[in-house]
């Protein structure tokens, strides 16, 4: 982590309700929380560029990124270590439509799973969803694979 401000590219995929995360866990807080994928955007690297070569890295899937969605600063403790972000956030699809048959999918280079979760447990505050203030940014009339 270190002292620095990170920043992110995260893409919002819709499945009909839900939405394409990777759970996570701090055991500091005792929380269990939800994240789009994406991850850092390196140094002469658009944050659309950074995206797609996340998806590559993380899952071997290629997409198309829309539009951004927003911008949201996140600055939070971590297994308490501070950390600071600014993750840019886009509408994206996968490119081959059998990502969407997948309930889960394995994170390549973490011990992680990607997985569907309904968008309602997030708005109900149900299940803990980050970067703070993302469930503000989702239109509830998308529809089925965010088109």
């Amino acid at each position: 982590m270190g002292l620095t401000i990170r920043p992110l590219a995260l893409a919002v995929i819709r499945r009909g309700d839900a939405l394409l995360v990777f759970e996570g866990r701090d055991d500091f807080k005792d929380e269990t929380y939800y994240r789009p994928l994406g991850g850092g955007v390196e140094f002469g690297e658009s944050s659309k560029d950074a995206l797609k070569r996340e998806f590559g890295e993380e899952l071997g899937a290629e997409i198309e990124v829309g539009k951004r969605l927003g911008v949201l600063e996140n600055v939070f403790t971590w297994r308490g270590t501070a950390g600071h972000e600014i993750a840019f956030l886009y509408e994206a699809a996968f490119v081959d439509p059998s990502f969407y048959e997948r309930d889960e999918m394995k994170i390549i280079d973490e011990p992680a799973t990607a997985c569907w979760v309904d968008v309602a447990g997030f708005r109900d505050g149900s299940k803990i969803l980050y970067p703070d203030g993302l469930i503000g940014l989702l239109s509830p009339e998308q529809g089925p694979g965010g088109r």
